[in-house]
């Protein structure tokens, strides 16, 4: 018997130098940040949590000329902040540009402060931006959409710098993980831009 748990526990050793380095013996993994407003903040951070490269993404408000937002004042629509959601992502396994893309095709860019049944300001379509390289090529996604005629008429998404991101309540973190069949607008449509 003891000869036999011997043996298990050697190959066990034997065979740990074969597993997969973890993320921390490989080194810092580099990231990179995105602000994104397209409607209700539930069913643009269900879609996008979902890519490949993504870290992490949180709901907040951006935007906006009051300090300490929150639900109950963004939802007035009086507050100029736009349900957002801030990502955090590895750009060696999605690009920027990429990420965009996808951003265009989980909304409507076309409609002005609305999305679905959301209608107010605090749905309407933004990139908020946070270098210039950024702001660069939220422009050249937004003309390349546009261009492709695949809306049929232009975006009317803003494209800004970001500003102070407040997090939104806990409630709404994960909200259609923590609501399965809950409320969303937002789909994955099958355009080419």
């Amino acid at each position: 018997m003891k000869r036999i748990i011997l043996l298990i526990l050697s190959m066990m050793f034997s065979f740990s130098g074969f597993a997969k380095p973890s993320a921390k013996k490989g080194g810092p993994v580099s990231t990179e940040v995105s602000y994104l407003a397209g409607g209700c903040f539930w069913g643009m951070e269900d879609l996008i949590r979902k890519l490949p490269g993504i870290i992490d993404v949180k709901v907040g408000y951006m935007g906006g000329n009051v300090n300490n937002a929150t639900y109950n004042i963004v939802k007035t629509g009086t507050s100029g902040h736009a349900e957002t959601v801030k990502v955090t992502f590895d750009p060696s396994k999605l690009k920027y540009e990429d990420l965009l893309l996808f951003f265009f095709k989980v909304h409507d860019p076309t409609t002005e402060n609305r999305q679905g049944n959301d209608i107010g300001t605090q749905y309407r379509s933004e990139i908020f931006y946070t270098s210039e390289e950024q702001k660069e090529t939220a422009e050249r996604v937004k003309a390349r959409v546009d261009k492709s005629g695949a809306w049929g008429k232009p975006a009317v998404t803003k494209i800004e710098k970001a500003g102070q991101f407040w997090t939104a309540e806990e409630y709404h973190q994960d909200y259609l993980v923590k609501n399965p069949g809950g409320y969303t607008c937002h789909f994955i449509r099958p355009m080419t831009f």
